[in-house]
């Protein structure tokens, strides 16, 4: 666990610190597209059930409304918000929850806490850790936004068939977490982003 935290600190920093061009480049285009503010934030459960406000870059347009999931084709997204999703660069901002301590560059995707309330008790067991950028169920769900498309009810269909999955996967990755294995899914992660999987 320290050494995680240790590599965590280390590249969220030299990451922060390389792509500063590119962070504020994103920053310029998103105020550019759709004025500010730049950033969003949104409340997570992290661990140990401590919240915080995650960090995005904003991807819809100012003050819109609306359920809170997404789906393919929302209206609500900006036309550079749709690239950012896709090449996942609205994500960025979250090294600056890693380097905090709030979050890991891998581990469970954080949730927001209408949908831990859900599953309370599986949750216990998945929030030893910290919430990571990217993880197992974020590669298998990358086209998330297109699955729930189709659904009469995307929030219902959210909780009652993905969340489980996404829960079987949290919860085999904490049991088995390792630095080679969060090696692989950064790799993997990657992969998928360069290969242009559907979002």
């Amino acid at each position: 666990m320290v050494l995680k935290r240790f590599v965590d600190v280390l590249l969220s920093f030299f990451a922060l610190l390389f792509l500063s061009p590119v962070l504020a480049g994103i920053a310029l285009a998103v105020w550019l597209d759709s004025g500010s503010p730049v950033l969003f934030h949104q409340l997570r459960v992290g661990m140990n059930f401590r919240p915080f406000r995650i960090h995005k870059f904003r991807t819809m347009r100012v003050q819109a409304t609306g359920p809170m999931l997404t789906v393919a084709g929302d209206r609500r997204i900006t036309s550079i918000g749709r690239f950012l999703r896709l090449a996942k660069l609205d994500e960025l901002p979250q090294l600056w929850n890693v380097l905090r301590g709030e979050m890991s560059l891998v581990g469970p995707r954080p949730e927001v806490p209408e949908f831990v309330a859900l599953f309370e008790s599986r949750f216990r067991s998945v929030l030893i850790v910290r919430p990571g950028i990217t993880d197992p169920a974020s590669i298998q769900f990358r086209n998330e936004e297109s699955v729930l498309f189709g659904s009469e009810n995307p929030q219902r269909e959210y909780a009652e068939r993905i969340l489980p999955i996404k829960l079987e996967l949290a919860e085999h990755y904490v049991r088995t977490q390792s630095t080679s294995n969060d090696l692989v899914i950064l790799l993997r992660t990657a992969m998928a982003i360069v290969r242009g999987d559907e979002q």
